[in-house]
């Protein structure tokens, strides 16, 4: 009998244990909700994505910052190149680095403006507020930094433009350095054609008439970047202001409500103070009342008796 109970047991025991061909670790194939480190199963909580964002929105910022270096870097090939195929291929990199880096500072602003929603009143919304702010000085300073490149270059391109124009004409007066230079309405490129037609220099002035409306084309480019860039910088100044005033208004109605809500408890503690003093002098009134009425009833009593005395009866 010992025997077969056993023999059952170890049967038991052995149905009971699960087999990894039939599917018995099943369960592995589907994590709890807290092996991710939620714990709700929800995802991350939005303080962590907040912070996940500005982490990444800082590396893409490091990525604009290392765009405007190799600008520069563009800039300074095109001032030195020495033919026409250099010049060409160099103006054809920047053209599409220029239009890269266009992209990305108009996607970052967006991404800062995303992330500059304001999440209300908190414990966390100074801590937001830090961080946004450390993101959005180095945008803008990134921004800046760009801005001054393009004003060195574009300044120095227009001195190349001055000294191609008086190899061609030595003689020419400030008036028409300065409209060749800045190439108003085209009238620059009419009076170095009219310079041509007068120098004894025909291949060195052909060659400097060429490279000058290459930098004039180059200096167009940049004004255009650093329009881009002036409103791009203006936006983000608004942006700032703008959400410093959304958050103060923020925080005045915290203030607002916390104030209030003192209000309210003082207001309540003075009522329950006003309510026991009027429980005690209504008692008050009660017992002096009750005072009164015995005192009156006494009294009369007292008064009645005095008139009508009692007679007492003699014996005998």
């Amino acid at each position: 009998m010992g025997r077969d109970r056993l023999a059952a047991l170890r049967a038991q025991r052995q149905n009971a244990t699960p087999d990894p061909g039939q599917g018995g670790y099943e369960m592995q194939a589907h994590p709890s909700p807290s092996a991710n480190g939620t714990g709700n199963g929800t995802g991350t909580d939005p303080l962590s994505a907040f912070y996940a964002e500005a982490t990444a929105i800082q590396d893409s910022i490091q990525d604009f910052d290392d765009n405007v270096t190799r600008v520069a870097e563009f800039h300074s090939r095109s001032l030195n190149a020495l033919d026409d195929a250099a010049t060409q291929a160099n103006t054809t990199q920047l053209e599409r680095l220029t239009d890269e880096t266009r992209q990305l500072s108009n996607s970052l602003a967006n991404r800062i403006r995303a992330l500059e929603k304001p999440a209300g009143a908190g414990p966390d919304a100074q801590i937001r507020k830090n961080r946004i702010d450390v993101v959005r000085t180095k945008f803008m300073a990134t921004l800046q930094r760009y801005q001054d490149v393009e004003r060195q270059y574009r300044q120095q391109y227009r001195q190349r433009v001055e000294r191609q124009f008086k190899i061609v004409k030595p003689d020419a007066t400030p008036d028409e350095v300065a409209a060749v230079v800045n190439d108003d309405q085209g009238g620059g490129g009419q009076i170095f054609a009219q310079a041509l037609t007068s120098s004894n220099r025909y291949g060195d002035s052909r060659a400097a008439y060429r490279e000058v409306q290459e930098r004039h084309q180059d200096i167009r480019r940049i004004e255009q970047t650093l329009g881009e860039l002036a409103q791009l910088f203006n936006d983000m100044a608004t942006l700032l202001g703008e959400q410093e005033e959304k958050i103060d208004a923020i925080e005045t109605a915290a203030a607002g409500v916390a104030h209030d809500t003192e209000g309210g408890q003082k207001h309540t503690e003075v009522a329950v103070k006003h309510a026991r003093s009027a429980r005690r002098k209504r008692w008050i009134c009660f017992w002096l009342t009750i005072i009164i009425i015995l005192a009156a009833v006494g009294i009369g009593v007292g008064v009645y008796f005095s008139q009508h005395p009692v007679k007492s009866s003699s014996s005998g």
